[in-house]
């Protein structure tokens, strides 16, 4: 009974035959629309620690590169001036790249590359 209802919902002449039809995957890797043929991931979750001001120009040349990290900038958040010129310069680059930046936490920021918003709502346990 099942069988002869979904026929009725997709018409024979609708069907594409598996032979008649292919997906060119090298194209779609061209265009940047997946990942490269071995298998390797599209992207790269990168994690720092700024340790004081000097650590950021190595930081801000990820950010130009378009990399996704989490800044761990615990080491010196009890230094006022250097949170903010940190954060200053940060934001500064993400801005230029057109990328997104948002605080975690105290002591954490997440730097999310051009293509890519960081969502600022929290999900509650309940939700899931």
């Amino acid at each position: 009974m099942a069988k002869g209802f979904l026929k009725r919902l997709k018409p024979n002449e609708a069907r594409v035959q598996a032979s008649e039809s292919f997906i060119d995957l090298g194209a779609l890797e061209e265009a940047g629309l997946i990942s490269p043929a071995d298998g390797g991931p599209a992207g790269t979750l990168r994690v720092a620690e700024v340790q004081q001001y000097e650590d950021l120009r190595e930081l801000i040349d990820l950010i130009y590169q378009g990399t996704f990290m989490i800044i761990d900038f615990n080491p010196i958040a009890e230094d006022e001036l250097s949170m903010r010129r940190v954060t200053s310069e940060l934001q500064t680059a993400v801005k230029d790249t057109g990328g997104d930046l948002v605080a975690l936490k105290r002591n954490f920021l997440v730097v999310a590359p051009a293509g890519v918003k960081i969502d600022r709502k929290v999900i509650k346990s309940s939700v899931l």
